[in-house]
């Protein structure tokens, strides 16, 4: 018989409570804040990461520049379903993070724990800094957050169960994680290091195990067709922005944002505890390796601090369950006095970061506080106003211009912003050198004036003919942000000084 350790032989003895009820709380406290994402989600604006996702969106194909087809494919249900409503397209991200909630708190039950771990693990995750933001935007990190921990959720059923046709469901979550953002690469590397040292490497002699790498291969087989058939041109996109982040500082401080934003401060004890868990019980040892080697190679490689943080539910799991066998062994009062710090600690937490950022307040100190310290809100102000900008600029313009006129942008947030708010001012759609706008190509037949925006006046006099000051972006609210401080001026110039094929093959631009 294998020696497993103490808390493997509880987490298949121990008796997990009325399942039903344990649910409900998952669901309910899920669903509280799945509420609090959907009444503040209509504030202000789109982030210009969402601008793209919607532009993309109306685009549809296999791959983009950026990133895999799915996170474009749900925007345009979204679309089809919601129209332009802020509200029902972030609805998809609210439901993803939602989901990691429950089954966080699932992960808990499947390790052996009862009511208390539970609701611990599905607390502490819906109040990390992290999982609050997923719900506050359509992004791929969402639902790349939700791959990562049904993987994790089904890697403990695989050893739990000892039935290799968990496999399936693993490989299905790999392939939708890798149509999604191609981090879970990195992950990838972990559950394999993880399987192949610890005594889950039998699995590879089951027909399952392989069965579910063909799986994975099949759902992200056309990404990888479209990306050889542009020359694996997210390789280029992935290196330069890497680079960008780098040399920008975008990539400091990873593993001290480890504790402060992909996790809750006073969740500390229980990760960390659930990771030396993991490494001292034979059966989840792979687990703690797909923690770990994720963690080595985002470090050694310079990633975002961001890219680890779906890792932490399993290991906030493991950590509840042993955290919930030891309070046990406490007496009332120590057991009520540790369980009270631990959940006001993880409310007061919890409650600081939401305020920052999650748009409580649509004016008064909490949006002041918020517009202050959250940059991702002060990108979502100023989109309608650039637009409306752009569209006098437009409206002024002699006749004869007005009816051969371009829209040129300098970024995706631009594009986005032309292209989805434009209609309503009947501008057309926007000219994009920047990510899979430039894969598109350039309109016919070519405008003979170009309003441009997002460019540097230096830029503008070396590329086209005859460029003036026209206009000018901001906001009313006095935000400052990348379109009211860097990109505040609007122009009108001439056709490009190249003809428009050496131009579009020479100003190519990866953002």
């Amino acid at each position: 018989m294998d020696n497993e350790s103490a808390i493997s032989r509880q987490s298949l003895e121990s008796p997990v409570g009325p399942s039903r009820a344990n649910t409900a709380i998952l669901l309910a406290i899920a669903g509280a804040m799945a509420l609090v994402h959907v009444l503040t989600n209509n504030r202000y604006g789109f982030h210009r990461d969402e601008l793209q996702t919607l532009s993309d969106a109306l685009h549809m194909d296999w791959g983009f520049v950026a990133y895999p087809p799915f996170t474009p494919f749900v925007e345009r249900l979204g679309l089809e379903i919601f129209g332009l409503s802020l509200v029902g397209l972030r609805m998809f991200s609210v439901i993803a993070s939602a989901a990691v909630i429950v089954v966080s708190g699932l992960m808990a039950r499947e390790l052996g724990g009862g009511r208390l771990a539970q609701v611990t693990a599905a607390l502490a995750v819906a109040l990390a800094p992290l999982a609050l933001f997923e719900g506050t935007e359509f992004q791929y990190t969402t639902f790349d957050y939700l791959w990562w921990v049904l993987i994790a959720y089904f890697v403990i059923r695989l050893l739990k169960t000892e039935d290799p046709r968990w496999c399936l469901a693993i490989g299905a979550t790999v392939g939708m994680g890798l149509m999604t953002k191609y981090t879970m690469g990195f992950y990838l590397a972990g559950i394999v290091g993880g399987l192949l040292l610890t005594r889950a490497r039998r699995f590879v002699a089951s027909k399952w195990f392989w069965a579910g790498i063909a799986l994975a291969v099949v759902i992200c087989l056309p990404n990888l067709v479209w990306q050889i058939r542009h020359d694996f041109i997210s390789l280029h996109f992935l290196r330069h922005i890497h680079k960008r982040d780098v040399g920008q500082g975008r990539a400091d401080g990873f593993l001290y944002q480890q504790f402060r934003i992909c996790t809750n401060l006073f969740a500390l004890p229980l990760w960390m505890g659930g990771l030396i868990c993991f490494f001292r019980d034979r059966r989840y040892r792979m687990l703690g390796w797909m923690y770990v080697i994720p963690l080595v190679l985002f470090a050694a490689g310079k990633g975002r601090f961001y890219y680890l943080g779906a890792a932490y539910p399993m290991l906030l799991a493991m950590g509840a369950v042993a955290g919930e066998r030891w309070v046990a062994s406490l007496s009332r009062t120590w057991r009520w006095t540790v369980e009270g710090a631990l959940f006001t600690g993880l409310a007061a937490c919890g409650l600081y970061f939401g305020v920052m950022i999650i748009p409580l307040a649509s004016g008064g100190p909490l949006k002041e506080f918020a517009l202050k310290n959250n940059g991702d809100l002060r990108e979502q102000i100023g989109w309608d106003d650039l637009v409306k900008a752009v569209a006098g600029v437009r409206d002024a313009l002699p006749a004869e211009q007005r009816q051969n006129v371009g829209v040129l942008v300098g970024n995706y947030g631009e594009g986005g912003a032309i292209e989805m708010l434009g209609p309503a001012y009947h501008l057309p759609p926007p000219i994009t050198l920047t990510n899979s706008g430039w894969l598109r190509g350039y309109p016919t037949p070519q405008p003979a004036t170009l309003i441009v925006v997002g460019w540097s006046r230096e830029d503008l006099e070396e590329a086209f003919t005859a460029c003036r000051l026209a206009g000018h972006n901001g906001n009313p609210y006095g935000v400052e942000n990348e379109e009211s401080k860097d990109h505040a001026d609007i122009y009108v110039c001439g056709g490009p000084r190249q003809s428009w094929p050496a131009f579009w093959e020479d100003h190519q631009r990866f953002g």
